[in-house]
Formats: C-alpha cells, sequence, structure tokens
C-alpha cells in the first residue's frame, strides 16, 4: 500500500505539472494583452514596460512558465510587487493582490458549501437508493426512481432561482444566502448556506439514488448473497454485511469526482447565488484574462479531484479485499 500511494503521489505531481503547462500555453493564445488592460487608454511605451516587468511577463513564454514553476519552490521577486514567499504563486494582474492569499480567503466558503452538501445529498441519496432497492418493484421504489429520474433533469441554476424566490422572497422562511465564518457564528454558517446545500442536494440526490438502487439490486442477485441467505443469516445482515459492501465500490468512485470537483469551485451554483467563492474567482479571472489567478485556481481544481482520487485508491483497498491481494 505505501508504494502504491508513493507512486500514485508522484503520478499527480506529474498531471498537476502538464495542467499547469497546459493552462499557461493556453493564456497566450488568447488575443488580450493583460498589460494593456491594465495600462489604460494613456498608455506610454515606458509605462507599459514596466507593468511588463512587474508582471514578469516581459520574457519568452517558455521563460515565463520556468519563473513561475521555480517561484513555487523557491520564490519570487516581482519587482515592483516585492519579494513572493515560496510557494509563490504570483500577483494578480487585475488587483495586484497575491494570488495564494486571494484563494485562501476563498476557499473556507467553498469547503463549506462542497462538505455541507455533500453530507445531504449522501444521507438522502443513498438511504432513499436503498429504501428502493429493498422494495424493488413495489410503489416505493417506482416514486423514488421517478423522483430521482424528475432531479438528475433538473438544471442548478433553474432550481437556485426557483428556491430563492419562494423560499427567500416569497415565503421567508430561510435566509438569504450568505456566508459567516463558522468559527463566528455556527448557526448564522448553517443558514446562510442551507439553501445552497438543498439546491445542490436535489441534483446530486437524484444521481446517488439511481446509483445506489442499480447497484444494490446487482448485488442483492448476487450468487454469495443467495447463499448467505440460504446459510440462515438475518436479512440485515446479509443486506450490510455483503450486499452494501459490494455495492460501495462505485458509489466512492463517484463521490470522490464529485467532492474533488465541488471543492474545485461550484461555479454555477456560487453563480446563481451570488458567492465569492473559488468558482467565482475562476469565472472572473477568465474574464479579466488574469493569468496568475487562473492558474492558481486551476492547479486547486486540479489538485483536489487528483487528491480525492487517491483516497478513493486507498478507500477500495478498505472495502474490497481483492484489491489488497491484486
Amino acid at each position: 500500500m505505501p508504494r502504491f500511494l508513493v507512486r500514485r503521489v508522484l503520478g499527480a505531481l506529474v498531471i498537476l505539472l502538464i495542467i499547469s503547462a497546459i493552462t499557461f500555453w493556453l493564456f497566450y493564445a488568447v488575443p488580450r494583452d493583460p498589460a494593456m488592460m491594465s495600462c489604460g487608454k494613456n498608455c506610454t511605451p515606458a509605462a507599459l514596460k514596466v507593468i511588463r516587468h512587474n508582471m514578469g511577463i516581459d520574457h519568452p513564454i517558455p521563460v515565463q512558465y520556468w519563473m513561475w514553476l521555480k517561484g513555487m519552490f523557491v520564490g519570487r521577486d516581482y519587482g515592483g510587487y516585492g519579494f513572493c514567499n515560496a510557494p509563490c504563486l504570483g500577483y494578480s494582474f487585475a488587483n495586484s493582490e497575491p494570488v495564494l492569499g486571494t484563494i485562501l480567503d476563498r476557499l473556507p466558503l467553498t469547503l463549506s458549501l462542497a462538505f455541507g452538501a455533500a453530507v445531504v445529498f449522501l444521507i438522502l441519496g443513498i438511504g432513499a437508493g436503498m429504501l428502493a432497492a429493498v422494495k424493488q418493484g413495489k410503489w416505493l421504489d417506482k416514486v423514488a426512481s421517478s423522483l430521482s429520474l424528475l432531479g438528475s433533469s433538473l438544471q442548478i441554476y433553474f432550481v437556485g432561482y426557483i428556491a430563492m424566490f419562494f423560499f427567500v422572497s416569497k415565503l421567508g422562511i430561510l435566509d438569504q444566502p450568505s456566508y459567516t465564518p463558522i468559527t463566528q457564528d455556527p448557526l448564522a454558517w448553517m443558514s446562510g448556506l442551507l439553501l445552497p446545500w438543498l439546491t445542490l442536494a436535489i441534483i446530486f440526490t437524484a444521481n446517488y439514488t439511481r446509483m445506489t438502487r442499480s447497484q444494490l439490486v446487482e448485488q442483492l442477485s448476487e450468487d454469495y448473497v443467495r447463499t448467505a441467505r440460504a446459510k440462515g443469516l438475518s436479512r440485515a445482515n446479509v443486506f450490510f454485511r455483503f450486499a452494501w459492501r459490494g455495492a460501495m465500490g462505485p458509489i466512492v468512485t463517484v463521490f470522490g469526482i464529485d467532492l474533488g470537483t465541488l471543492i474545485g469551485g461550484a461555479i454555477i451554483t456560487e453563480t446563481t447565488f451570488s458567492m465569492q467563492g473559488i468558482g467565482r474567482l475562476a469565472v472572473d479571472s477568465v474574464d479579466k484574462s488574469d493569468l496568475p489567478m487562473l492558474l492558481g485556481v486551476t492547479l486547486l481544481s486540479a489538485g483536489a479531484i487528483v487528491f480525492f482520487n487517491i483516497i478513493v485508491d486507498a478507500v477500495y483497498a478498505l472495502i474490497d479485499p481483492r484489491i489488497r491481494l491484486a
């Protein structure tokens, strides 16, 4: 297991390196000059030269990428901006703020949104899928399957605006979505994020209900499950010890990908509810041609997905003994 994890971590570093290089190259394929945008209308060649030097874009693209990559480990001197300590992601082209500091400021909101929504949709989705599998073919199964099909066809921005209109503006039973640090006021933190959590849960619950049901129905028809029943084990023992454990693999895989994506920034959700998280930061970075900020957000998003894939692989070995043997 340790050797396997070391190989996966090294592979993840290579993937992140490739992603950063591709993002760097694609940025310069866009015909927009960030230095000219920062210089303004009355820009002079001398002022433009100074801005390019401060931004670190007065060198060829391969040299710029190497300087940026080197700054991640040893820091970098940005001239007018000063020295950026490692790990240095540079300074924003848009507001001259440190990229790492900006990302860390936005990250708590995104983490709260991701983990809170994950708790809600896992409980609802897996619970509904288990009931549907146990009551296969009965009215409860049909209701759960129909609702999951309806939920999977909805879009976050549509559900979000409808939910805000009814529950916030019309009925007034939920607070306007906002973010308060949990260390400052846990109750305000929960009430401000409840509506985004429920909106995300509607979409994701539908997927986890269908997936949990299909996996459990398949496992319940396996020979080893029927053998366990024939040996006289209780229905609950057979369900949780054999069928449920066999069905967990695909669910864990999808959950790892979903959670990594949410931590990377729920762009549509944050935009719908006007929340300033990592997703919103990514949209603003693209709109303003802010390469350092875009690189930082891209690495965070990719790193979250890669990290949770490694965690999923490790959890797989705990769930399925056959993987440990392999």
